[in-house]
């Protein structure tokens, strides 16, 4: 076994021990296995399932049957009793049902969109969720989510430029109360939200400079593959330094922010419910958890500070956004909301929002089927790439034309003295003026905007329930062959298969016209194994396109082939040879490699 075969298995065993810790279950996804294996058990023993401790966060409203006089004389004490009423306010985008339950919205259903089943997509519903705020009033923790608000107003519908409010207030005297304003117009997925707290400065301690806003929810199912939506959501905030950052995405996660925030976003994979502020929060304690419900995606809660005077009447300016997270959309809120959605990192990001998204849109406006706009996507992208695609290609020819030579060199100095052996070929390299690695250069610049798709499509929100060919949702895995779960895959993609497949046809093809013998010439069928099992449950449009990809990459291999002649270019090097050394480019490649093995060689005299 020579070193560069060594290499290879070594780099072989890296990749899969990397992709096996990578792959590996977090210590959320093990505890949530473990409270769904327990909730089994106890159903087949005929018991009722444990109920996640994390889900007693969505507080539930009771309304007793008889009053207690001694609420009476607490404040806001009597506002624990009375009966529920709901608001609805439509316009073209949402529904929204505003309760007097806490004076809190309810639910929130997007009128134009659909859960993977069919039925209507809401964002939240019922006591799933609570919205309030926590402050201490005359010795009384007081928790407004619990208490029953009052309001006059009726539904109401909205549409084009109109504009209507509703208030709730939460009474404790004439001078002293709450009151919420919620503001909506017409065509638009943001609903205002105006807090008027009045005469509590006379209630709180003299010493309280801030009183606490909560807020939470559980967050249910709304795609096909409910683990791929749990591991592309968390709650994202932006700071007052316009920095956005997120809790994780991949399992439990909390933190503790001593800092001010402008926004605070509660994100699932395609649908975001973002809070924002005028004025902002003055810190926040952020939390995610993961049921072991398998319909429920994630639990969210945020505690945040809110400014308080002692002074005067304190007045908060809050506003929702209920809508999809879709690019244009989110961008056009003017507040960095489009942050939320995870176009990679470094070059990654920048290839994806200043030439991916453009180019998208420009497609999108003609209105063609998905499908379609991938495979242009795909066709462009190949086309201002085929020069780098075509000099790697070259620079392999180069190599391969040598390879008799280097076998030669091979021969003659043989195995045990590898110095002698690289000096040798180095000096074989540069007399035919070829640089070894002038075929990995190319494929390293183009490396980027292959791993930037990979971030793109996965959470391109246009993909959603849009079918291509025999694929239904183009935003989740096809999986026309299904069966009981092994080793934790309970599906075969075919458009993965077909990915794996072509991929595989190109490494055949490159190892019959690279002369890659020995063992060196089955490493690369690894990686496309890898990719399978990696991939299977990836979106199909994220499939299709590294599918066409592979097509293009091998098509693009058989046209250069056909033009390029290995003669002519075993005859260009020879003629190199015979070049004076005076009129030789030296590449820096070449450069290093020869004062490395000068040092080497100064090094072993010294000894």
């Amino acid at each position: 076994m020579d070193r560069n075969t060594l290499i290879g298995l070594i780099l072989i065993f890296a990749i899969l021990g990397g992709s096996f810790y990578l792959m590996k279950p977090s210590e959320s996804e093990i505890k949530q296995e473990q409270r769904l294996q327990d909730s089994l058990k106890r159903v087949k023993a005929g018991l009722p399932p444990t109920l996640d401790s994390t889900k007693n966060t969505a507080v539930k409203a009771a309304t007793p049957s008889l009053v207690d006089s001694a609420d009476l004389k607490k404040p806001f004490g009597g506002a624990k009793y009375g009966d529920e009423k709901i608001i609805t306010l439509e316009n073209e985008k949402i529904i929204a049902k505003v309760t007097s339950k806490g004076g809190r919205v309810k639910s929130v259903e997007l009128k134009n969109e659909k859960n993977f089943d069919g039925s209507p997509l809401i964002l939240f519903d019922g006591n799933n969720n609570r919205f309030g705020l926590l402050f201490n009033a005359a010795g009384q923790n007081i928790a407004t989510n619990d208490l029953n608000f009052q309001s006059s107003d009726v539904d109401a519908v909205v549409n084009n430029d109109d504009t209507k409010s509703i208030k709730f207030r939460l009474n404790y005297n004439e001078a002293q109360y709450i009151e919420y304003t919620y503001t909506l117009k017409g065509n638009d997925y943001n609903l205002a939200l105006d807090v008027n707290a009045v005469g509590l400065q006379n209630l709180v301690p003299q010493d309280q400079k801030t009183i606490l806003l909560d807020w939470g929810a559980i967050l249910y199912q709304k795609e096909k593959n409910v683990k791929g939506e749990r591991d592309k959501s968390s709650i994202y905030y932006k700071t007052a330094e316009n920095d956005v950052d997120h809790l994780s995405e991949t399992g439990d996660d909390e933190e503790k922010l001593e800092k001010k925030l402008t926004w605070i976003a509660f994100k699932q994979h395609y649908f975001s419910s973002i809070l924002s502020s005028k004025t902002g929060f003055a810190s926040a304690d952020l939390d995610v958890k993961t049921a072991a419900d398998l319909d429920i995606v994630k639990l969210y809660s945020a505690k945040a500070k809110l400014d308080f005077s002692n002074q005067k009447d304190n007045q908060y300016s809050f506003n929702f956004f209920f809508g999809p997270n879709k690019y244009n959309i989110l961008k056009a809120q003017n507040n960095d909301y489009h942050r939320i959605i995870n176009m990679g990192w470094g070059p990654m990001r920048w290839i994806n929002q200043w030439i991916t998204v453009p180019v998208f849109n420009f497609l999108d406006g003609f209105h063609m089927s998905y499908g379609i706009v991938i495979l242009i996507l795909t066709v462009l992208l190949k086309g201002v790439l085929f020069p780098l695609t075509y000099k790697s290609y070259l620079s392999m020819a180069k190599m391969r034309v040598l390879k008799p030579q280097l076998d030669e060199i091979k021969a003659k100095v043989g195995d045990d003295n590898a110095m002698l052996l690289q000096q040798e070929q180095m000096k074989l390299y540069k007399q035919a003026g070829v640089n070894p690695l002038g075929g990995c250069l190319p494929l390293v610049i183009q490396m980027p905007f292959t791993i930037a798709f990979f971030y793109f499509f996965p959470n391109l929100f246009e993909l959603r329930g849009e079918s291509f060919l025999w694929v239904k949702d183009l935003s989740t895995y096809d999986a026309p062959i299904t069966f009981p779960a092994i080793f934790g895959i309970d599906h075969i993609s075919f458009m993965c298969i077909l990915m794996t497949l072509t991929t595989l046809l190109t490494t055949w093809y490159n190892n019959a016209t690279s002369g890659v013998s020995g063992q060196m010439k089955y490493i690369g069928y690894f990686m496309p194994l890898i990719f399978f099992f990696v991939l299977n449950s990836f979106p199909a449009g994220l499939n299709y396109y590294y599918f066409l990809g592979a097509v293009f990459t091998f098509l693009t291999q058989l046209i250069i082939r056909t033009f390029v002649d290995d003669d002519k270019i075993l005859a260009k090097l020879e003629a190199n040879k015979k070049r004076p050394e005076s009129e030789k480019k030296k590449s820096s490649f070449q450069a290093k490699m020869e004062e490395m093995m000068r040092q080497q060689q100064a090094q072993k005299g010294k000894k």
